[in-house]
């Protein structure tokens, strides 16, 4: 089969924003305009096509992103629609890994929120160029120069207008193009789907001239070429600025700025253009880079090109009703039939292909042949989030997706005994879908515990098992997930023999643990001397790394998670006997046991970043509550009638929070809420959380 759409004509991109700001809406419009969709979907109707879930649709927010593909100019489009609530950053996360290029939405009345903060910093992360679209020009207090320069004062970014909106609040009509000197003007009777391109009122035409030219000054100081020309006195074209502008997007040293109000069916095509001519096409990205599964040091590269060995990464999980088990993967190079054998290279295993199939959204359609650039999904492969699957001779190990650490616990039984297996199969699939959720039985109550980044995270999970798994549960009060860590170094040894039939193991370490740098984690150093290296095999010092992390399950203090510790591994011998690699990773875990013991080590509890936005007679109620939770005021900022307050507040204080707010600014305020870092626990809150 071949191609459909030459790769230059394939766009990947995501939808990404602060909640609330328009994503679904934008994206519903796209679908509208592009005749995927025969009607409008609305999020207060429950009717959009991405947000098929019926937690999503009752609550009027994303929850799960949804991929939708779509026709522009003869260019394939495939979006991905991402959540806005901080809860389901891990959505983002993810989808920002496999995408090539973004549409950044920002409401014009609040211009960049915290969470926009969060997902900017993602796409920075994975180098995704970008384009800002300011939504809702047509709401009250909408005001795009201030969205503008809050995109470049927040976000550190080069944001370069190439619109102005024509009139602003209920006075919102159009757009003013920059590049073409134009004003577009929209029929609202045939819903935004037909547009006029007029001539400039003269009532804008100043503030036009005065943008248009700071644009193009702006631009040319991204090509020489083309400032030079400029310099000499000649006015670029409109294609050279396109040109320009487009490299420098892609090269992450601008970012292209639209308006609109997607809900208002005015800006969303001129939005498409844009995509079209300033996003990477996944050949505009580049080759994508790798490890030799044999020797980690070397990097590998894969072009996207159909001819290149199969490369392709699993970046999501979906346990759908009708098909089972799905598995999301974007192909960076190769092409994929039904009934080629793959190899996943994170687990060794080889699989085999049964169906490929393209999603719209829930829909699905079963395809003949998959390329490079594409996203699909495959029923039935074992893959999980993160996973590397490639040609079989020509492995390839594409970095893994880190995702925040749950903060947040809450015990959970199903409510009849004849639901306990029922309820252990819905939490495996749920865990194989999120890999920021997690579940254990408590070794000491019993208990089954869940484990998630917010209350609303477990909320829905909790919903999601009476509806889609049909095992409605008990739950107990959300809890803190503490940790522990040690705050001095100890030295020690650990010895462990044991005889086996004929044979004798033995196996003595000596290792060296002490605290890392915050939020490191685990980090594992070997320094034995130069000639003890040669004596034991690389499969016993690999179980020497395994017996330490085994160790950080638990801490000495009460058994919560260690974070934040490193290990020198010192010495290791195995006498007279045969190495064993179980031997000694059991070694080094009862020498490390010992150590943490004596290392001085604290509990350590989970500190949030809180952003409270409330009119301004309710500051002073508000920063007080702050105070009573053992917060920390960080930034207090006037916008506009509303005042933001910026703050750091252990999350053991902030159970309940959202009734009290709603109490002091009589339901007017609004918060949101991320991790930040852990600091050391107040033991007597600490005990306060769990009564």
């Amino acid at each position: 089969m071949a191609r459909r759409f030459d790769i230059r004509r394939v766009r990947n991109i995501g939808i990404m924003a602060h909640i609330d700001a328009g994503k679904t809406t934008t994206t519903e419009r796209i679908l509208f305009y592009t005749g995927m969709a025969h009607r409008l979907g609305e999020v207060h109707e429950g009717t959009t096509i991405t947000d098929y879930m019926a937690q999503e649709r009752e609550r009027g927010i994303t929850i799960t992103s949804a991929a939708v593909s779509c026709t522009w100019r003869d260019h394939r489009i495939t979006i991905i629609d991402t959540p806005g609530h901080v809860d389901f950053t891990a959505e983002v996360q993810r989808s920002l890994r496999v995408l090539d290029g973004a549409i950044a939405l920002f409401s014009a009345v609040e211009g960049v929120e915290p969470q926009s903060e969060t997902v900017w910093h993602q796409a920075d992360q994975y180098r995704v160029p970008r384009i800002a679209y300011i939504n809702k020009m047509d709401r009250v207090g909408a005001d795009f120069s201030r969205a503008v320069q809050s995109i470049a004062d927040k976000l550190g970014a080069n944001p370069i207008p190439v619109q102005l909106p024509l009139g602003m609040e209920e006075q919102f009509a159009g757009v003013i193009d920059l590049i073409a000197m134009r004003a577009i003007v929209f029929d609202e009777a045939s819903l935004g789907t037909r547009y006029n391109a007029v001539e400039i009122p003269d009532a804008f035409r100043s503030a036009a001239e005065t943008a248009h030219a700071a644009m193009v000054e702006r631009i040319v100081e991204l090509d020489d070429r083309l400032m030079e020309q400029y310099l000499d006195g000649v006015e670029p074209t409109a294609e050279q600025l396109k040109a320009a502008l487009r490299t420098a997007t892609i090269q992450l040293r601008a970012v292209p700025v639209l308006c609109g109000s997607s809900y208002r069916n005015k800006g969303v095509q001129q939005l498409l253009d844009a995509v079209v001519d300033y996003l990477p096409s996944p050949l505009d990205v580049g080759a994508a880079v790798g490890y030799d599964p044999s020797d980690p040091s070397r990097l590998l590269q894969r072009q996207p090109l159909d001819d290149e060995p199969l490369s392709a990464l699993a970046f999501k999980v979906v346990a759908d009703r009708h098909a089972g088990r799905l598995v999301f993967v974007r192909l960076y190079s190769g092409s994929l039939q039904p009934g080629q054998t793959v190899l996943n290279v994170s687990t060794g295993k080889r699989e085999r292909v049964q169906k490929i199939l393209h999603m719209q959204a829930d829909r699905r359609e079963e395809i003949p042949e998959a390329f490079a650039g594409d996203i699909v999904a495959i029923p039935g492969l074992r893959a999980r989030t993160g996973e590397t699957i490639a040609d079989q001779k020509h492995p390839i190990v594409f970095e893994r997706i880190e995702f925040v650490e749950p903060v947040i616990v809450q015990a959970i039984e199903a409510r009849t005994t004849a639901d306990q297996d029922k309820l252990a199969a819905a939490l495996a699939a749920l865990a194989d879908e999120d890999p920021t959720f997690r579940y254990s039985t408590d070794p000491e109550s019993g208990q089954l515990v869940i484990s998630g980044v917010g209350e609303l995270h477990l909320e829905i999970i909790v919903d999601r098992l009476a509806r889609e798994f049909g095992v409605p549960v008990r739950v107990g009060k959300p809890q803190v997930a503490y940790r522990e860590t040690i705050t001095h170094t100890a030295r020690k040894h650990g010895h462990f023999e044991r005889m086996q039939g004929p044979k004798v193991f033995v196996a003595d370490v000596e290792v060296e643990v002490g605290p890392a740098p915050s939020g490191s984690g685990f980090v594992f150093s070997d320094d034995r001397p130069l000639e003890e290296r040669q004596y034991l095999p690389v499969e016993c010092i690999r179980s020497i790394e395994d017996g330490a992390r085994e160790t950080l399950i638990a801490g000495p203090i009460m058994g919560y998670p260690l974070i934040d510790i490193a290990v020198r591994l010192l010495s290791a011998r195995s006498g007279e006997t045969e190495p064993n690699d179980i031997a000694f990773r059991v070694a080094t875990s009862l020498a490390l046991r010992e150590a943490y013991r004596e290392a001085s080590p604290v509990l350590m509890e989970p500190i949030m970043s809180l952003e409270v936005t409330t009119p301004d007679e309710f500051i002073g109620d508000v920063i007080a509550d702050i105070n009573s939770r053992r917060g920390r005021i960080e930034q207090i900022e006037q916008r506009g009638v509303v005042t933001l307050v910026r703050a750091t507040v252990p999350l053991a204080a902030m159970f309940g929070y959202v009734t009290q707010l709603r109490s002091l600014t009589q339901g007017r305020g609004a918060y949101t809420m991320s991790f930040s870092h852990y600091e050391p626990a107040v033991v007597s809150t600490m005990h306060q959380s769990y009564a």
